[in-house]
């Protein structure tokens, strides 16, 4: 049989057939080409990110917040009495930490107060005795002067025998004599004056010293409360009632956490587009999803390897490579601190902006302020000074002369 148009029926069938199989084949050539066009638009993305946004930033999650550890310590011997501050507490510059007993160190105040004292009325005794010698040579030049004269009148009436030989001879002895004693005069008013002369006896060197050895005996007085040398937290306290503590032996730790910064170690590929002044996102893992805002200020001048303790030897045994990483400090900024808080230690996450390359990556100039300071040892020793004075004022009596 045929169809109403003649056609037979498989034809129709093949036909049909073919019609599907081509509308298949335009569907996956479709797809294929969408698919292919996403990956094509997902690497030129790629590209594009990487271009202007990946190879214009460095980030690191080896980086930490570190900070100044101010180590308290006291200045002279003694035995802890008192202990005014602990692990956590906040302290101010110039708080008194700890006490020790001043028992000793009275006791040497008295010693250097009483030596000054003895000492000033010395230098007036031997003021007295320089004013004694040049009597002393004043007479002796009278009595040479009356044998001169004796003898002078005396050697004419040999002659006329008016005088004997043996009473010329006494009166040649006499001169001689009198000449010695002089000179023994002059010397000793030279040894006399070799203490006194050339300033009066407040200024003597040996009051000087004396007064000097009060003043450290005054300083020592008031070294037994220790103070904290900044504003800070207090941690690490080691010291204890009752012990008995060196000069420079560490009693505590103050971490001034206003003034913080992060330690960030790159890796030594990541260094070449790092330099300083350029801006840096910090995030804290204590903060979950805070930026703390940052920038570079300086790197690091050598590997943390090169700086360790037992620093390695490439060149002894078998080698391998490892990548180094070199310290980059950020400094943070203060008021992101004072809103959140940070610790000495703690991690981070930094991105540093690579966008800017105009900075050095060595510093130029060298630093001529001070890093860190502080003002609480700058003792007045004006009360120390006028106490001295009154000593020496006391001792000096009323009719003191050079």
């Amino acid at each position: 049989m045929s169809d109403p148009e003649g056609q037979p029926a498989g034809n129709a069938g093949n036909t049909s057939s073919a019609k599907d199989k081509k509308d298949d084949n335009g569907k996956r050539t479709r797809v294929l080409l969408i698919i292919g066009g996403i990956f094509v638009l997902a690497g030129v993305t790629w590209f594009l990110l990487w271009l202007f946004v990946f190879s214009q930033r460095e980030v690191t999650d080896d980086a930490y917040v570190n900070g100044n550890q101010v180590n308290v310590s006291a200045q002279i011997s003694g035995t802890v009495v008192a202990v005014m501050a602990d692990n956590t507490d906040r302290v101010k510059a110039g708080q008194v930490l700890v006490r020790l007993d001043p028992t000793d160190t009275k006791v040497n105040l008295s010693k250097a107060r009483n030596a000054l004292a003895q000492v000033v009325r010395k230098v007036r005794q031997a003021v007295a005795n320089a004013a004694q010698a040049d009597s002393a040579v004043n007479a002796r030049k009278v009595e040479l002067a009356l044998a001169r004269s004796d003898l002078k009148r005396s050697e004419p009436l040999l002659a006329a025998q008016a005088v004997s030989p043996e009473q010329l001879a006494h009166l040649k002895d006499r001169v001689k004599t009198a000449s010695s004693a002089l000179q023994l005069a002059r010397r000793k008013a030279v040894a006399a004056h070799a203490t006194v002369d050339g300033t009066d006896v407040a200024h003597n060197p040996a009051v000087l010293q004396a007064r000097a050895t009060f003043l450290s005996a005054w300083l020592a007085a008031h070294r037994t409360s220790i103070l904290a040398p900044v504003s800070g937290y207090v941690a690490q306290r080691s010291v204890q009632v009752g012990q008995q503590i060196k000069p420079g032996m560490p009693l505590m730790q103050i971490i001034p956490l206003n003034d913080l910064w992060v330690d960030a170690n790159f890796k030594e590929v990541q260094l070449a587009h790092i330099h300083i002044g350029q801006t840096v996102k910090v995030k804290p893992d204590i903060y979950d999803g805070l930026v703390f805002k940052g920038k570079v200020q300086g790197l690091g001048a050598g590997t943390g390897s090169a700086f360790a303790l037992l620093p390695p030897q490439n060149a002894s045994g078998n080698w391998i490579k490892v990548v180094q990483r070199v310290p980059v400090r950020i400094s943070l900024n203060p008021k992101d601190l004072r809103k959140h808080p940070l610790r000495i230690g703690l991690s981070t996450e930094v991105e540093v902006d690579t966008h800017d390359r105009s900075g050095r990556v060595l510093a130029k100039a060298p630093v001529h302020k001070a890093v860190s300071q502080t003002s609480v040892y700058d003792t007045d020793l004006g009360e120390a000074r006028r106490q001295a004075d009154a000593i020496i004022q006391s001792n000096l009596g009323a009719n003191t002369t050079k």
